[in-house]
């Protein structure tokens, strides 16, 4: 069984357009193609037609991996969760010990993480090392860069 993947109702909303995109238009324009390569001429020697049918793969792989996910896919509500540990969708400020630099981040889904914006996935060293941590316990992470202890300071929403 796939792991469950978490995610907000606008993600959810938009892997189910994307996914309805790829099934429609996407198919449509594949297969304009590979008609297109096939009338070119032996198909043995047709690097066009040998590239459709590349694409066509990656095409469905994706739609495959869409729809997997949203199988997989559980919506949470900022609502439903409980702020008294860090867990999916938290908002957490931790203080590197070593440093003493102070981070925010919020925990999402692999799909929603964006680093830029201070989000960072639940699968990801840190997210992983996060999730489950109470108000002021320090979390032990171990990254390609050596081990980061990182003191809990705030969790909300």
């Amino acid at each position: 069984m796939a792991d469950l993947n978490y995610l907000t109702k606008e993600t959810l909303e938009q892997m189910k357009e994307e996914l309805s995109m790829l099934k429609s238009t996407g198919r449509a324009e594949i297969a304009r193609q590979i008609a297109e390569a096939r009338e070119k001429g032996d198909l043995k020697e047709n690097a066009e037609y040998d590239a459709a049918k590349e694409a066509q793969g990656h095409h469905e792989a994706k739609i495959a991996y869409l729809q997997t996910a949203l199988m997989n896919a559980r919506v949470i509500d900022a609502k439903d969760i409980d702020i008294s540990k860090v867990s999916v969708l938290s908002k957490v400020s931790v203080t590197n010990m070593a440093s003493k630099k102070t981070m925010a981040y919020q925990l999402v889904s692999e799909r929603e993480a964006d680093t830029k914006l201070g989000k960072i996935s639940v699968t990801s060293p840190i997210g992983k090392g996060l999730l489950g941590k109470k108000l002021g316990e320090v979390a032990e992470i171990t990254t390609p860069g050596g081990t980061l202890k990182l003191i809990v300071e705030s969790i909300s929403i």
